[in-house]
């Protein structure tokens, strides 16, 4: 439950701590633009981690007045959230909101994402961009991805008995039970926590939610290679599989245990 002492009651915010962390890898292009659409009026703390970029990230970070943890070295997507989630817990987060520095997502949805945590209603809020009928490719979705996305989320569904219109996304918010409780410091250190962290949410009980989400396709916006996305979808398949095998007592998974 949040915590009534980190925050008080605001515009209609529940009370509780919300702490935005962003994993951030080159992101001095983008990351102004996006820490502007922040409504601050609903977040208590931004924390950036930098995870060893070779532009002005921290720099910039540091300008724009945000907690800036850096990497020393390279240790991925994956590893880069690790240290986001530890961090944010440290510094008493009730709600933690994954923001992509790049502006693919639009920041003035966090207060839909984190009201249903504090208000004591969810542990994991996803920003889906198949919730309303074709916002998606209306946000710029190329169509290989829009059709991928689809088939995944399929497959995930019935693999782990979820009812999701999309498991892909990177927008999501999670409340202070669910990072205590998924041991997320096992899972992957690359593309594949996200959906490690999701099947870790749904066995262990978690309430998922998910809000419409707008995003963004343009330029600067990160991407990830062929070689990536195709060892992206081999190990989330190879996840949910995992799971199923594990909850059957079959081949248990430490991914999957308290």
């Amino acid at each position: 439950m949040p915590n009534p002492d980190s925050a008080s009651s605001v515009n209609g915010r529940p009370g509780g701590k919300v702490v935005v962390v962003m994993p951030a890898l080159n992101a001095a292009r983008t990351l102004a633009r996006t820490v502007s659409g922040i409504p601050r009026d609903w977040v208590d703390e931004v924390i950036v981690v930098d995870d060893n970029s070779s532009d002005e990230t921290i720099e910039l970070a540091r300008e724009l007045g945000l907690h800036v943890i850096w990497h020393p070295h390279n240790v991925g997507y994956g590893g880069n959230q690790k240290t986001c989630y530890l961090e944010a817990l440290q510094r008493d987060a009730d709600a933690v909101v994954m923001l992509h520095p790049d502006g693919q997502y639009e920041p003035t949805l966090i207060p839909k994402l984190v009201a249903p945590i504090l208000a004591g209603e969810a542990d994991l809020v996803l920003g889906s961009r198949f919730a309303e009928r074709g916002m998606a490719r209306a946000g710029g979705m190329p169509l290989y991805k829009y059709l991928a996305n689809r088939v995944l989320t399929t497959i995930e569904n019935q693999l782990i008995g979820m009812r999701l219109t999309e498991a892909h996304t990177g927008y999501r918010a999670y409340s202070r039970r669910l990072l205590l409780t998924i041991p997320f410091l096992r899972n992957s250190i690359d593309f594949a926590f996200d959906s490690e962290v999701l099947f870790q949410a749904a066995h262990f009980g978690m309430r998922i939610v998910e809000v419409p989400a707008k995003s963004r396709y343009f330029a600067d916006a990160s991407s990830i290679s062929p070689k990536a996305a195709t060892s992206y979808v081999l190990k989330t398949l190879w996840a949910a599989a995992r799971l199923r095998l594990h909850r059957t007592g079959v081949l248990p998974w430490r991914k999957f245990k308290p």
